[in-house]
């Protein structure tokens, strides 16, 4: 080789050692956090649904998560049903749970966790275990909000479904759930990062996508309690947050994925997909990966898996 030759090629090498770890989009050097989002498991009595449930976690103890968040809806349906039903749900849920996963699990409250708010006749208003005090206790939480913390990112659980005095219930923060919010958000530090949790979609596509039609007079119709009607007070808030990098979702049972004034938002499917019956719409059943980078940069994966 001549000395000309040899020197160009040297410099090259010794250059190309100096480029920032960046340029060689290494994402094993900068991954931080691995975890899994099962939601909208309704786990009830029988073959396909516990069956299911049992996949779902074998599934996803093969894929190296150091953790799991459980969306909301893990039982089938708590809104309109007698306590005996409601404890024969909760129970299964734990029993699968326990024999079939190894990882910790942080435990979000879907609408249909809550225990009561349909029942029609003898409305049990007055039972100490009404509403969300059942939930509560059942996934052993200190509150039905809360906050954690693993290396460089916060994450933060909210309670997203409401009574709605009209009837129903309504996607949307309590006005003392939201004031913790801003001062949560306020002690964190400017140097680290926010993943925000809610059953109910703070922003998703798929809350207009639902019904899988237009209305008579062709709009897309967005229900209270498909996506937060608090949305632009959150979207307030969040401009002065620029450390909040993604929120995560579940609830419509379908997938999406938004980016908005610098959040990424995702709507992370369903485990029972339609309800036990294989896909809703065109989203098979499934449940997300998220890959949270200590650089701030978050990816999710949807892991699609065999109910039967």
């Amino acid at each position: 080789m001549k000395r000309k030759d040899f020197l160009q090629t040297t410099t090259a090498i010794v250059g190309g050692s100096l480029l920032p770890v960046d340029s060689f989009s290494n994402e094993s050097l900068k991954k931080s956090i691995r975890f899994a989002h099962i939601t909208d498991i309704h786990i009830k009595p029988g073959l396909i649904p516990e069956k299911g449930m049992a996949n779902a976690l074998q599934h996803v103890q093969k894929q190296k998560v150091n953790f799991i968040i459980n969306g909301g809806d893990a039982i089938n349906d708590a809104l309109g049903a007698d306590k005996q039903k409601t404890k024969e749900q909760w129970n299964l849920f734990h029993s699968i749970l326990k024999k079939e996963n190894n990882l910790p699990v942080y435990h979000t409250i879907g609408n249909h966790d809550v225990w009561g708010w349909f029942i029609k006749n003898d409305k049990p208003e007055n039972d100490r275990l009404y509403g969300k005090v059942w939930v509560t206790e059942e996934l052993q939480l200190e509150n039905r909000y809360y906050s954690f913390k693993k290396e460089k990112w916060n994450f933060i659980v909210l309670d997203s479904t409401q009574l709605n005095p009209a009837g129903g219930y309504i996607g949307k923060l309590d006005e003392e759930q939201f004031s913790w919010l801003q001062k949560e958000l306020a002690k964190i530090p400017a140097t680290e990062f926010v993943c925000i949790v809610s059953h109910i979609p703070i922003l998703s596509i798929c809350a207009g996508l639902f019904f899988n039609k237009n209305q008579p007079n062709g709009d897309l119709l967005i229900q209270r309690n498909l996506m937060h009607t608090d949305f632009l007070a959150l979207k307030k808030l969040f401009l002065n947050y620029p450390q909040i990098k993604v929120c995560i979702s579940g609830h419509i049972h379908l997938q999406d994925e938004l980016n908005y004034l610098g959040i990424q938002y995702f709507c992370n499917g369903a485990v029972s997909g339609n309800w036990w019956n294989g896909s809703f719409q065109e989203f098979a059943p499934s449940y997300a990966i998220m890959e949270l980078f200590n650089d701030g940069t978050v990816k999710r994966t949807m892991i699609p898996y065999e109910q039967q």
